[in-house]
């Protein structure tokens, strides 16, 4: 009997080094067993940028529609519930868009939940506080909710960092490109987050216009803080300075403070220019309740998903599939805010890229699929292509320009490549 349970101990061992996750040993992948796949965030669900809380709530009824559809045919991976059989486990954290909050959460993520990877984690700087930390753990920090250009160039320094969305410089372009080929020669006015996330957003524009024609023509160029509660005293020196375009490169809550602020001093601007990650109907709405529809209207900015607030997408396919998972799994949330489209086709990156990753995925062929991408996201706008390679790590570069006629945003003119590749 003491032979059968030593030979019987022996047995158990060897398995347990041989077979990577069967009862944890050095092989396994963190977050990875033979039935789940744990994954993992931070973002501001209170603070100052709390209008973006609707993302990981998003990604999370996605992720559940995942975890339950079972596909019609047998051989199909899908007909497995989750991803090749294994349940995606979503934990989020808030952070409240305080980046020491972000450094804290994050270590609770690898070090505790062990992770497989983090996804869609939202915002530059507190993004950029865990970057060198996650690297160094070679844990994949992937598909940031952050379009600052250092995911895409850094690369090589950073290996295991990729976002997703078009960077904020190549959207800055687009405003510049538009203002010099429709408004050449008038005076510029530019309220920007006084953050890396601003400073990309203001790169893109000054370098679309050039340096000449921009410091001649931008006459006010005004940053304020993110915990700012007040925007009275950038908008008194913007009014002063006469300018007719005013280009908005700011997080939801300041731009609907920027509008507010706009009309309340009596400044008219002849044309407004907001970044895309303050371009949902949900936001301009309230914006339309601050200052008037008159006031808002014809706004422009760029995106590169389908709109669900814009009833041209009623009969879409995939707008059908997002309201049926959000009335399903969200049945409290507004569907037509935009920020739950984006956590819904963000995850759905996520789950494209596993499943590019293989059936048994490391966090390196995790992050080899992510850089070998040429697809499509049934949640972007037609034509928009998930693309990379070893040496492009911007997933998504082409932009369509959209103009805001109260209560929604129309597309107007073609897909832009932002990064021409």
């Amino acid at each position: 009997m003491r032979k059968l349970v030593a030979v019987a101990t022996v047995l158990v061992a060897a398995l347990a080094l041989t077979v990577p996750g069967a009862i944890g040993g050095p092989g396994q992948t963190p977050g990875v067993t033979a039935k789940t796949i744990v994954i993992g965030g931070t973002f501001p669900l209170t603070g100052p940028a709390a209008a973006y809380a609707p993302i990981p709530l998003g990604m999370k009824a996605y992720f559940s529609y995942i975890n339950s559809r079972r596909a019609a045919k047998a051989d199909d991976p899908a007909r497995r519930r989750g991803v090749n059989g294994r349940q995606i486990v979503w934990k989020y954290y808030d952070d409240g868009y305080n980046p020491a909050n972000t450094v804290q959460l994050t270590r609770r993520l690898v070090e505790q939940d062990k992770v497989f990877a983090t996804v869609g984690q939202l915002g530059t700087e507190q993004n950029l506080a865990v970057r060198s930390y996650l690297n160094q753990q070679k844990v994949p920090q992937s598909l940031v909710s952050t379009g600052a250009s250092y995911w895409g160039t850094q690369g090589k320094e950073f290996p295991w960092t990729i976002g997703w969305q078009p960077d904020y410089i190549a959207e800055g372009r687009l405003y510049g490109i538009h203002i010099k080929a429709n408004f050449n020669g008038r005076k510029i006015a530019v309220l920007y987050q006084n953050d890396d996330y601003g400073k990309d957003y203001l790169y893109g524009l000054r370098a679309a216009l050039g340096k000449n024609y921009a410091d001649a023509n931008i006459v006010a160029q005004e940053a304020y803080e993110v915990t700012a509660t007040s925007l009275a005293s950038q908008f008194t020196r913007i009014k002063a300075s006469g300018a007719p375009i005013l280009v908005l490169l700011s997080t939801p809550g300041p731009t609907i403070r920027a509008y507010g602020t706009g009309k309340a001093l009596g400044y008219n601007p002849e044309q407004i220019y907001l970044n895309s990650v303050s371009a949902t109907a949900a936001f301009l709405n309230v914006a339309v309740g601050a200052a008037g529809a008159a006031y808002v209207n014809g706004s422009l900015s760029t995106s590169y998903l389908k709109d669900p607030a814009n009833p041209e997408w009623s009969n879409d396919a995939a707008m059908k599939l997002y309201r049926q998972i959000m009335a399903k799994y969200a049945p409290s949330a507004n569907a037509n805010n935009g920020l739950y489209y984006y956590g819904v086709a963000k995850a759905e990156a996520f789950v494209q890229a596993l499943y590019k990753a293989g059936k048994n995925p490391t966090r390196a062929s995790y992050m080899a699929a992510l850089l070998s991408l040429n697809t499509t996201n049934r949640f972007a706008l037609p034509g928009v292509v998930e693309k990379t390679s070893r040496t492009d790590r911007f997933i998504i570069s082409q932009q369509q320009l959209i103009q805001y006629t109260n209560p929604d945003w129309k597309r107007i003119g073609r897909l832009i490549e932002g990064r021409p590749r």
